[in-house]
């Protein structure tokens, strides 16, 4: 059937399409024009998929706690740009995110993908019309769940590091400053016992053959590396480090002098994997 002007205007003027992408959906429809716009809403997700393999390295992290602090939730929302990453309905996206997640305990993305806001759309529906709304990709990169009977410590450095910590004993307090530690030194696990043994030989493999470039004797090279690999192991575990607040003193020593412990902590860096 023919498509007239008036029809393609009208179509133009209710989704804000190009006229000749909402001239071919009146065609495919034979000029229906519910069916026109829900084929241009199609293209519209469509158009957002094909942004998925663009970059998505800018964006903000966000963390919400329940009431009486036994549960957190820590989410990483991307995008492209820090323009968009500011913008205001970026940023309630994020937070409605982080408040879907922390009601129904999810830690996973692709669990969370498939919850549904109060409007009943889901919140992958939702992120791709946000796509199509700011004209970049957008991706909920991770989500991290944490409960516990203890303390959870939290720390979020200008919307681009997040920490959580989980504590025995201690306080909230000392929580948020073994947080803010997390946040700056980047520990791998919280004790050098928890370094995975293929990372422990790779890297005592390098500093013994670093150490045999002296040409001392096999004892002495041997002790070397002993030192480098203790040296090693506190630098990425979390109780060996040297505290931010206080150098003189480690981790370890700090929650030991506060009769603490550390369980877990979770940390995210925007567009870090």
């Amino acid at each position: 059937m023919a498509i007239t002007a008036s029809q393609v205007s009208e179509l133009r003027q209710l989704t804000s399409c190009g006229m000749m992408d909402c001239k071919k959906a009146l065609m495919e429809t034979n000029g229906d024009m519910d069916q026109a716009i829900q084929v241009l809403r199609k293209k519209g997700i469509a158009k957002a998929a094909s942004r998925a393999d663009r970059a998505a390295s800018e964006g903000i992290i966000r963390i919400k706690s329940s009431a009486d602090g036994k549960q957190a939730i820590l989410v990483e929302i991307n995008c492209e740009t820090d323009f968009v990453a500011r913008d205001s309905v970026f940023q309630q996206f994020a937070d409605d995110i982080a408040d879907i997640a922390l009601a129904n305990q999810c830690g996973e993305v692709k669990e969370l993908l498939d919850f549904k806001t109060a409007e009943g759309k889901t919140i992958d529906q939702v992120r791709q019309e946000l796509i199509s709304k700011v004209g970049e990709n957008v991706v909920i990169h991770g989500v991290a769940f944490v409960k516990s009977t203890g303390i959870i410590g939290a720390y979020v450095h200008g919307g681009r590091i997040g920490v959580l910590v989980t504590l025995t004993d201690g306080d909230v307090e000392l929580a948020k400053d073994i947080a803010m530690h997390i946040a700056a030194s980047k520990p791998v696990v919280v004790s050098p016992d928890e370094v995975a043994e293929e990372l422990i030989a790779k890297e005592k493999e390098i500093f013994m053959a670093q150490a045999s470039e002296t040409g001392k004797p096999q004892n002495i090279v041997e002790k070397i590396v002993e030192g480098r690999l203790k040296k090693f192991l506190d630098e990425v575990s979390l109780l060996g480090q040297q505290f931010v607040k206080d150098p003189n003193i480690t981790v370890g020593q700090l929650l030991k002098e506060k009769k603490a412990g550390v369980d877990n902590f979770v940390r995210f860096e925007l567009g870090k994997d």
